[in-house]
């Protein structure tokens, strides 16, 4: 599903990021509405990457090495932390970009490595289908607690996909850095077709280890969080020493791909969102640096302190992730979508939408939590579309508003991106249907 998300990124939200010239996500807000929501933004997204995002990060990473290594786990969210932080604050942009396109070329190599050899281990596909038949299925039952097929296909799920993909810093950073538009479609959809191969070298084998080694996966946790140790523990029992540590480097280099990216986008956020414009106006670009970096040892120190505390949640990093980025996500879909495409939004609209998604959900996951998380998700984002709605219409923004039109004057979609798109929305329909 998220191959959708970003296949719109690519075709209708990058072009006018780039367009405007913008450096960070919230810098947009403040374009379309005015400085105050785009501090908000600021203030959610380095929140939430601190003691959500880079926690998991260094969570997953440490349980990894404590299920293959017996590493003790707080050894290893320290070590992985460490190691992030001092090729980020040595390193910026440059050296996020270079170690995803090295780190993830190696986890696609031992991704695959780990799905043909797990799949042989099992019997080969029409066995493993055969095993799995009541696994295998994206349509989930519409009371499935988790992932009912309402909220996956047409509620809450397109949330989180939209707000990952086309508005958080820590992905779209990347595309705001290509020489033009097209370059960064074109990478966007990179990304997405990558994507499309998560099914066969994440998912599968994962359902292997339970198929393989289920109830030593289900002994070893306590607290509910089984499926976190899935994969690891397949790498561990299946794989020669050799091969395991090279799958090991691209887990462990995924880990930190992930960790530089969102301490670079976080202290991006910080210094050209908060510092310079309440801090230090006059900030030179030399100072902004040394204030950048010295916010990603603030951070990781931060998410370091916060890790442990998620091996207490019971439902796996999944669920972590996604059930707490819902006290603002909706918020923020909400104001970008209609500062898109609704030209009457006020700022006022639009800051307190996002300010009303904290109480709405935390309503919802605290007094309602039978409800599935997307669920909940879906009822804040249409409680605050309605909200918007209403106040815009009493009071519709008066001034017009125009958006800056810096660069790339002469754009249009080349055939290349179209077909591209079109090609992996076709594919991944495909796969739904097969694995209805």
């Amino acid at each position: 599903m998220a191959a959708f998300a970003m296949v719109v990124m690519a075709i209708f939200l990058l072009p006018r990021y780039l367009k405007i010239g913008i450096y960070t996500l919230p810098e947009f807000l403040e374009y379309r509405y005015n400085r105050a929501v785009r501090t908000l933004m600021s203030v959610y997204m380095l929140i939430f990457y601190a003691f959500i995002s880079m926690a998991t990060v260094l969570y997953s990473g440490a349980l990894t090495l404590e299920t293959i290594f017996d590493i003790p786990i707080y050894y290893g969210i320290w070590g992985i932390g460490i190691i992030a932080g001092f090729y980020t604050y040595y390193g910026g942009l440059s050296a996020v970009v270079w170690s995803d396109l090295i780190q993830g070329v190696t986890l696609l190599i031992g991704g695959f490595l780990i799905f043909i050899l797990a799949l042989e281990k099992v019997g080969g596909w029409e066995k493993f289908v055969l095993k799995n038949s009541d696994r295998l299925h994206v349509v989930m039952p519409l009371d499935h607690p988790e992932l009912p097929w309402l909220a996956v296909f047409f509620g809450g799920m397109w949330i989180p996909h939209f707000f990952y993909w086309g508005f958080s810093q820590f992905i779209v950073q990347r595309s705001l850095a290509a020489k033009d538009i097209e370059a960064g479609q074109k990478g966007v959809l990179l990304g997405a077709s990558l994507k499309v191969l998560i099914t066969f070298i994440i998912i599968i084998p994962g359902i292997i280890a339970f198929d393989l080694f289920g109830e030593e996966i289900r002994a070893s946790c306590d607290t509910g969080n089984c499926g976190d140790s899935a994969y690891p523990l397949l790498i561990k029992k299946l794989l020669p020493v050799g091969y395991i540590g090279i799958m090991l480097a691209a887990l462990f280099g995924a880990i930190l791909s992930t960790l530089d990216s969102l301490l670079n986008s976080a202290a991006t956020i910080f210094t050209i969102d908060i510092y310079k414009p309440f801090i230090n106006k006059n900030a030179s670009s030399l100072k902004s640096l040394k204030v950048g970096k010295l916010s990603t040892v603030i951070l990781i120190l931060i998410a370091c302190l916060w890790a442990p505390v998620i091996t207490s949640f019971e439902g796996g990093v999944y669920i972590f992730i996604n059930q707490f980025w819902g006290f603002m996500q909706s918020g923020v879909v909400a104001a970008f979508f209609y500062g898109i495409f609704w030209k009457k939004i006020s700022w006022k609209a639009a800051l307190l939408g996002m300010i009303l998604n904290f109480p709405i959900y935390g309503f919802l996951i605290i007094f309602r939590p039978e409800i599935p998380f997307l669920h909940s998700q879906a009822i804040t984002f249409l409680s605050i579309i309605l909200f918007i709605t209403i106040y815009t219409l009493i009071w519709p923004q008066k001034d017009s508003i125009i958006m800056p039109n810096k660069y790339f004057n002469d754009y249009k979609l080349s055939p290349i991106v179209k077909y591209w798109g079109i090609s992996i929305c076709v594919l991944t329909s495909m796969l739904i249907i097969y694995f209805r």
